[in-house]
């Protein structure tokens, strides 16, 4: 099977293809899209685009993506949501079936804990794939622990 993970994020989305097996998946190509500032409505195109390039370049099965989180900064929160809405509307376009997992059930499929913190998860990911030597931003890391969750996933 092949998955697309994503974190979704208004600032920076995180995106990542996996496939194989949950046990040991192999990374096909990851990503964190950096939309410019600005409008609105262009960011969340951008958004947009970049989840459709992904579905049309790597052909996933399924996209995964991370439930919403509500934190104390309710603006940030209804700036994901808007990017979630945004994501699914690709998922839409290009018929690709979605599945949500909530951040505990991403990091009980790559830790075995689900109460583990962001630092377990980046931890272990080495061990669960083989990345090539450079740099990573957190929601890249993120984005790839949602694909393992899809991976594991084989209700859907």
């Amino acid at each position: 099977m092949r998955v697309l993970g994503i974190d979704p994020g208004y600032d920076r989305l995180g995106l990542a293809v996996l496939e194989g097996d949950p046990s040991r998946p192999i990374v096909v190509w990851s990503d964190c899209v950096t939309p410019a500032k600005g409008n609105a409505s262009f960011r969340l195109a951008e958004v947009y685009a970049a989840v459709s390039s992904a579905i049309l370049q790597h052909r996933p099965e399924k996209l995964s993506l991370e439930t919403l989180f509500f934190s104390t900064n309710k603006k940030t929160a209804l700036s994901v949501a808007e990017a979630r809405g945004a994501i699914l509307a690709a998922a839409g376009a290009h018929t690709i079936r979605v599945s949500e997992y909530s951040p505990a059930q991403v990091k009980l499929a790559v830790t075995g804990h689900g109460s583990a913190d962001k630092s377990a998860i980046a931890r272990m990911i080495p061990h669960l794939v083989s990345l090539p030597e450079r740099a990573r931003l957190d929601d890249e890391l993120d984005a790839i622990a949602v694909a393992i969750a899809g991976l594991a996933d084989r209700s859907t």
